[in-house]
């Protein structure tokens, strides 16, 4: 199916392409701002589908709005009737076309963009969903065009400064992943002749999720990100609005940002080196320890732990606190085994091996040197 994507050299253009892609749709036919009037209405007598992306945010004249947004779709249908191509077509609006202030020239050139594909539905009786899409971030958004988010990520992953001129002003958020994956749907749904919700009507809103936030909570969660590389913590990975804004500003990390070192605690034995703390799912840790060497000898009242020997080979040994009985784990980087480590149970971990043993280790809270609850005791 050749599928047009109108748009296709900008931030949603761009991620549906590759979704599109990457779910087996190679057939895409690309317009944006580099194409002629001419192309369009050469792709518009080839196209099976389309996804009309297109628009104009940010012009340096507001006559471009219209333009931009209203004259290019009705251009786009006027193309496509033309061609007699009934064809389905997806347009994506804005949420700020629900404005009826005489000011808002964006809303009003996005309403006369939805109403020209509407009329296009009735009158040639093509399939039709018009979509009001919120604020929508994610990779490969433009900062200071696309949305606050985008270039609040942009500016806090390059060291630079943000205003928050409204901190208690609401905004409604849309992930790209989320909406791509639903406009994949819509495709696949309509190609197939099945109805999507909200097809035929004047417009629809975005089945995925909405997030509603303050702006200046997003503000603070974004500036939270660089610091984690210092505490070793991680953001709240099972709240998802934190999840998606954390993808985000990883994707303006710029290029020689990418790595960070961690500190090494080293002694004659191998060393030991954190690498993540959360307050809620504990600490990973690399420990590395030297031929010969034996590492441990104490036990837990509450933390527990999981070991993993990822390179060389050692001998994992434990003993019940107040009993005899040692039982050993031989383990090696040949074999991925993970061993729990029992509260009440005193452990050591010895390298058996000519080279260095490397082991990940788990532990169910970070270390609090105010409560370590370690003690020493050998096995």
């Amino acid at each position: 199916m050749k599928i047009l994507v109108t748009g296709a050299f900008g931030f949603m253009g761009k991620n549906l392409i590759k979704r599109l892609e990457n779910s087996g749709y190679n057939d895409i036919l690309r317009f944006g701002r580099r194409n002629s009037d001419a192309e369009l209405r050469d792709l518009c007598k080839e196209a099976e589908f389309v996804f009309h992306l297109a628009g104009v945010n940010r012009p340096k004249d507001e006559a471009e709005f219209i333009e931009g947004n209203t004259d290019l779709t009705k251009r786009l249908v006027s193309y496509l009737e033309k061609a007699g191509n009934n064809c389905p077509v997806i347009i994506t609006s804005s949420s700020q076309a629900e404005s009826y202030a005489p000011e808002n020239k964006y809303a009003a050139s996005k309403r006369g963009a939805e109403e020209a594909v509407f009329c296009h539905g009735e009158n040639k009786g093509a399939k039709v969903l018009i979509y009001r899409l919120p604020n929508v971030f994610g990779k490969w958004s433009r900062p200071d065009y696309n949305s606050a988010v985008a270039t609040f990520c942009h500016n806090i992953a390059n060291g630079k400064p943000i205003n928050v001129n409204d901190p208690e002003r609401v905004m409604h958020l849309l992930y790209i992943d989320d909406i791509v994956s639903e406009l994949t749907e819509d495709l696949e749904k309509m190609a197939a002749g099945k109805s999507v919700p909200g097809m035929g009507e004047k417009y629809t809103a975005p089945r995925c999720p909405v997030y509603d936030e303050k702006l200046g909570k997003i503000a603070d969660i974004i500036k939270s990100f660089p610091k984690m590389r210092k505490d070793l913590s991680l953001p709240k990975m099972d709240d998802p609005l934190v999840s998606k804004l954390y993808s985000t500003y990883l994707s303006f990390l710029p290029e020689d940002s990418f790595a960070y070192k961690l500190r090494m605690n080293e002694d004659n034995r191998g060393s030991f080196t954190e690498f993540i703390r959360t307050p809620d799912r504990g600490q990973v840790s690399v420990n590395i320890s030297h031929p010969g060497i034996t590492k441990g000898q104490h036990w837990h009242d509450s933390k527990n732990e999981k070991f993993l020997v990822v390179s060389g080979k050692g001998l994992i040994r434990f003993r019940k606190v107040g009993e005899d009985k040692i039982t050993d784990y031989h383990v090696s980087g040949d074999d991925l085994t993970v061993v729990d480590i029992p509260t009440g149970y005193t452990h050591c971990i010895i390298n058996e091996g000519e080279t260095d043993m490397v082991t990940l280790m788990w532990a169910s809270e970070a270390f609090d040197p105010d409560r370590p609850d370690t003690f020493y005791e050998e096995v």
